[in-house]
């Protein structure tokens, strides 16, 4: 089996409808957009890119690409140039196989079921690890677009799954072995947020508490960090601001926080949107500055993990801002961090556009803007609106506000028709 090749952008461009040519025609669109020159892609150059001939297309063919797909290089499965395929795992601070003993039992019986991958034992080795990898970018790639999907949950657990089945398929390094724990983890913690988003609470702390066992097992600061903010947020979620401080503290508490300035600025953010939630206004603004300040001084240049990539930006910090301002009454602040947001959201944040939307036509709608609110609101997409819980509450929501702001108006009324048509297109 050929492990190069780029399965991730194979993925991305069957989900979106991309034959080799349509692509290569996109991407040359968008090169003559930034260089003023069209490109001289053909479906050939797209398929060296997914055969793996081409592991790192040139820069300009490289940004064109970003922005047609709305990703970032590494996120479709290409790898920079005089990388290695993967990063050694960072130092234990504890015996590793110490900790494989003492936790390893939990996931006995989840595993016990499964059917191993090969007949006898062999060699596990980074390609293994790689593979999974590349699963994991479809994972993220998934979850930006259709979010919080039972499908993806699950889809999420099978490879948690697969990567634990892989630590009794043969023989391995140490190193092997941790990155086999690090993908068990980052594989679970996604399974935790498409719960969380989802609104499966019962069913995320499940995931979490897997998650949390396999990220100490790996020894991996990015995906111990990943775990415990998922944590604090899903604790945010289910209005428990004490104990999403308890847990967002120890994501923020780990040394790679101190390293990257990036990680430091989600944890803040993050932190900001939870003192929302308990109505501190004080300690709001404090986070969400100091969140500015650390992303401000982070180097765009560092390496940092597909799932940071994919998602922590400028426009997630406002997003977060804007659900914290919202919480705390502040409307006017509200719809600043919504339409700051909205202006630097990437074209593949699909979820993220209609929960952003959908907080804006609450703040307008707070301000006594009944039709501005209901024009916002009803541009989130029907498939969004209906089919991801977290939207469909916030929208139902709307409606009784808008109800009790306007009843008997012909706005009331168009907003009834609108939302009947969602029913009768779902």
């Amino acid at each position: 089996m050929d492990t190069t090749r780029n399965t991730v952008l194979e993925v991305w461009m069957a989900e979106h409808g991309y034959s080799a040519n349509s692509l290569a025609d996109a991407v040359n669109r968008a090169l003559e957009q930034l260089t003023g020159r069209t490109g001289g892609l053909d479906g050939s150059s797209v398929r060296a890119w997914k055969a793996g001939r081409v592991t790192w297309p040139k820069s300009a063919t490289r940004k064109a690409l970003e922005d047609v797909t709305g990703l970032p290089a590494v996120a479709l499965g290409f790898v920079p140039r005089g990388r290695p395929r993967s990063a050694p795992a960072p130092p234990h601070q504890e015996d590793p196989e110490m900790k494989r003993r003492t936790l390893i039992g939990g996931f006995a019986a989840a595993t016990a079921a499964v059917v191993p991958l090969t007949a006898s034992p062999r060699r596990i080795g980074m390609s293994d690890v790689d593979r999974l990898r590349k699963r994991f970018a479809e994972i993220i790639a998934s979850d930006h677009r259709y979010g919080g999907q039972l499908g993806i949950e699950q889809r999420a657990a099978s490879l948690a799954d697969e990567a634990l089945r892989l630590q009794n398929a043969g023989s391995a390094t140490q190193r092997v072995r941790s990155s086999l724990y690090a993908s068990a983890a980052a594989f679970r913690s996604s399974a935790m947020w498409a719960a969380i988003d989802g609104s499966r609470y019962d069913i995320a702390k499940a995931h979490m508490r897997e998650a949390q066992a396999l990220a100490e097992m790996s020894g991996d600061q990015a995906i111990k960090f990943r775990v415990w903010s998922h944590a604090g947020t899903m604790y945010r979620h289910m209005g428990r601001p004490a104990d999403a401080l308890a847990a967002n503290d120890v994501a923020r508490n780990l040394h790679i926080t101190r390293r990257d300035p990036l990680f430091a600025s989600l944890g803040l953010a993050r932190q900001g949107a939870i003192h929302g939630v308990a109505r501190e206004r004080t300690d709001t603004r404090r986070a969400f500055e100091q969140a500015q300040d650390a992303m401000l001084r982070a180097d765009p240049a560092d390496h940092r993990p597909v799932w940071m990539l994919a998602f922590y930006d400028q426009a997630e910090l406002d997003s977060l801002a804007l659900s914290a301002y919202l919480a705390l009454g502040d409307y006017p602040t509200a719809e600043f961090h919504a339409h700051r947001c909205l202006s630097t959201l990437r074209p593949h944040m699909i979820r993220s556009r209609a929960i952003t939307t959908t907080r804006l036509a609450h703040a307008q709608m707070a301000q006594g803007d009944a039709d501005a609110a209901t024009t916002t609101a009803a541009k989130v997409p029907a498939d969004v609106a209906t089919q991801h819980a977290r939207v469909t509450r916030m929208l139902r929501e709307f409606g009784t506000a808008l109800r009790a702001t306007a009843p008997g108006s012909a706005t009331l009324q168009t907003w009834a028709e609108h939302t009947t048509s969602w029913r009768t297109t779902a």
